[in-house]
C-alpha cells in the first residue's frame, strides 16, 4: 500500500485536475497532456498499481448528477442526472489496517477500495477533519488521503466534525452496478457519462478548465 500511496501524492502534485469528459483516454496520453479529471487520474493509480503487481478492478456507481452542482453554480443545467463512477479496488495480499495475519476473512477481504487506501473509513472519520463538500480547490482524488469517501453509509451520521458535512455520501448514490474487472468493461457496458457527441463538444472546453489547486511538482513518468 506505500507504493499506492506514494504514487497518489506524487499523481495529485502532477496531473492538474480539470473537468475532462472522456473517461476512456489512455493513460499514456492524460500524462503527456499533464492534466486530468478525478476519474482520469484513478485511472493512472490503477495503472501504477498492476504495474507493481497488484491486481486492480472497479466498482461501477451511478452518482447523482447534483453532487456535482457546487463545482457547476452557473452551469447545473448542464450537468447530467447521472454519473456514471468506476471507483478502483486493489487486490492487497497483506493484512489491512492492522488485522492480523490469522484472522479469518472471506475471499473479498483482500479487496481493498481506493477509499480505503489511507486507513479504514472509521479511522479517516475520526480525524474530525471535515467530509468532502465538492466545492473549493479539493476534488475527490485528493479528499481520499485526508477523509473518509463512504459510497455506503457505513460511517456514522455525526462523522467528520458536528460542523462539517458528513463522510456519508450514499445518499448520492442512484444505483450500485457491481464490480468489473476494469473500467473498459464498465464503460463497454453502460456507456460514459455522456454520449459521443456532447463529450465531442464539451471536452475542448471542459478539459481544460481547473477542477483544483494547480500541481507544483514535476510531470509523471508515462506508465505503460
Amino acid at each position: 500500500m506505500a507504493t499506492l500511496r506514494r504514487a497518489h501524492g506524487r499523481i495529485a502534485a502532477t496531473v492538474r485536475p480539470v473537468y475532462s469528459v472522456h473517461d476512456e483516454r489512455p493513460v499514456s496520453e492524460v500524462l503527456r497532456r499533464g492534466r486530468g479529471s478525478c476519474s482520469q487520474r484513478l485511472a493512472i493509480l490503477e495503472s501504477v498499481a498492476r504495474a507493481s503487481g497488484v491486481a486492480t478492478r472497479v466498482r461501477g456507481l451511478l452518482v447523482d448528477g447534483a453532487f456535482w452542482h457546487p463545482r457547476f453554480p452557473h452551469l447545473r443545467r448542464l450537468v447530467p442526472e447521472q454519473v456514471l463512477l468506476a471507483w478502483p479496488e486493489f487486490r492487497i495480499d497483506e493484512p489491512a489496517h492492522g488485522r492480523s495475519a490469522t484472522a479469518t476473512a472471506t475471499p473479498t477481504a483482500q479487496w481493498l477500495p481506493v477509499s480505503e487506501l489511507f486507513g479504514d473509513l472509521d479511522e479517516l472519520s475520526g480525524r474530525r477533519a471535515g467530509g468532502f463538500t465538492n466545492v473549493g480547490a479539493e476534488t475527490l482524488f485528493e479528499a481520499l488521503s485526508r477523509t473518509a469517501v463512504d459510497w455506503d453509509g457505513a460511517t456514522a451520521a455525526t462523522a467528520c466534525g458536528a460542523d462539517a458535512a458528513s463522510c456519508d455520501l450514499s445518499a448520492h448514490v442512484l444505483a450500485d452496478l457491481g464490480h468489473f474487472d476494469s473500467r473498459d468493461e464498465l464503460f463497454t457496458g453502460h456507456g460514459q457519462t455522456l454520449c459521443g457527441p456532447v463529450r465531442w463538444v464539451a471536452e475542448p472546453v471542459l478539459g481544460r478548465r481547473s477542477a483544483g489547486a494547480r500541481p507544483s511538482a514535476g510531470p509523471l513518468t508515462p506508465v505503460a
